[in-house]
């Protein structure tokens, strides 16, 4: 018997304003749930969903310590079908208020990628990836 595939469901940030957050990632072309309120704001990105919830909240509900912001060890990807694409969504988190942190160009791994941070801080790399192709609804193809 093999083990079962682990399937992700939900990304949780913890954020310091939940509107501030909520209207950031709406600017970004996201749109909240019905389940969403004013404690936790649920978006679809088709077939993994984005939640936002306070910070301290977040520690809290985990058990641990709520530490100062600052790199966490994780970059959550936003993968497109090509270069003009990686352009096109880094312009469009820029304009949503994210902040530039490493401008789209050719990487060493041979795809072509930049990074953002939202008003949180919470790292997106948007890349282009030669050697995952992206099926028809948007999921990376890893083999």
């Amino acid at each position: 018997m093999s083990d079962p595939v682990i399937h992700a469901t939900m990304i949780t940030l913890g954020v310091a304003d939940i509107a501030a957050a909520t209207a950031f990632y709406e600017r970004l072309g996201l749109k909240a749930g019905g389940a969403s309120n004013d404690s936790v704001t649920f978006f679809d990105m088709g077939g993994l969903a984005l939640g936002l919830f306070g910070h301290d909240a977040l520690a809290e509900d985990a058990g641990v310590k709520a530490e100062p912001a600052g790199f966490r060890g994780t970059a959550i990807a936003w993968n497109v079908p090509n270069e003009a694409a990686v352009d096109a969504a880094f312009a469009r988190a820029i304009a949503a208020g994210g902040e530039a942190k490493k401008a789209p160009h050719k990487v060493f791994w041979g795809g072509y990628s930049g990074y953002f941070a939202d008003p949180d801080g919470h790292l997106w790399e948007i890349a282009y990836n030669p050697f995952a192709p992206l099926r028809e609804n948007g999921a990376m193809e890893i083999s």
